[in-house]
């Protein structure tokens, strides 16, 4: 009897745990739980790194390079500079030098072929004084300028030469001689005061330039073809 009553007791205790309703202790419901989501987590990123600082120059050592090379530069242009200011003097003294040669040839035979019946003698003297080497030992050997006065007396009239054109030919730098084309045209005029045709002349006249840069006549030709 004992045994039936203690086996009827664990079958109602297995029972009791059996019907039991599953969930939480203390009657909450499935309804009621809430679950709270979890707070977001903040991450920090770290900030991109910028560019490294700019490196400080070397100011003494920029200054030791830079002022060598600025004072080189500057020397260059001023020896360029005098370099261009020489040679530009040189030309122009060059060119200087040969319109002198040109023009003492013209006014030679400006002298030559110009007189006037009241000033033969000044004319005369004028072209002699302005030769030298052989055209004036030509000019003063014998009366030949006392000759040539008296030709120009003779004439009982004037001339005057117009020069048309006059060129460098050449220059002897060994001797300072140069050669220079001259055309020319005299026109005669009697003492009525009437015209003769004037006569073309073309001449090479020899320029000579001594040590002082004086120049004179030096020889006189007639080219071929010329009158």
């Amino acid at each position: 009897m004992t045994e039936d009553t203690a086996s009827t007791e664990t079958s109602r205790r297995t029972r009791r745990r059996a019907v039991r309703p599953p969930g939480p202790a203390g009657g909450a419901t499935a309804d009621t739980l809430k679950v709270e989501a979890p707070a977001p987590i903040k991450v920090k990123l770290p900030r991109p790194a910028g560019p490294p600082p700019r490196r400080q120059p070397n100011r003494g050592r920029v200054a030791a390079v830079f002022l060598p090379v600025a004072a080189a530069a500057v020397a260059v242009l001023i020896g360029l500079s005098v370099w261009l200011v020489v040679q530009q003097r040189e030309v122009t003294a060059a060119q200087d030098r040969d319109q002198r040669f040109v023009d003492t040839a013209a006014q030679m035979v400006v002298n030559m072929f110009s007189y006037d019946q009241d000033t033969i003698d000044q004319s005369v003297e004028r072209f002699v004084e302005s030769t030298s080497g052989p055209l004036r030992a030509m000019m003063t050997e014998g009366n030949n300028t006392e000759n040539l006065k008296m030709l120009f007396r003779d004439t009982n009239a004037s001339a005057e030469a117009v020069i048309n054109g006059a060129a460098l030919e050449e220059v002897d730098e060994v001797a300072n001689n140069a050669a220079v084309l001259v055309s020319a045209r005299v026109t005669v005029t009697d003492l009525d005061g009437n015209n003769q045709p004037s006569q073309p002349y073309r001449l090479r006249v020899i320029v000579h330039e001594d040590d002082n840069g004086h120049m004179t006549g030096y020889d006189l030709k007639y080219p071929d073809g010329g009158n």
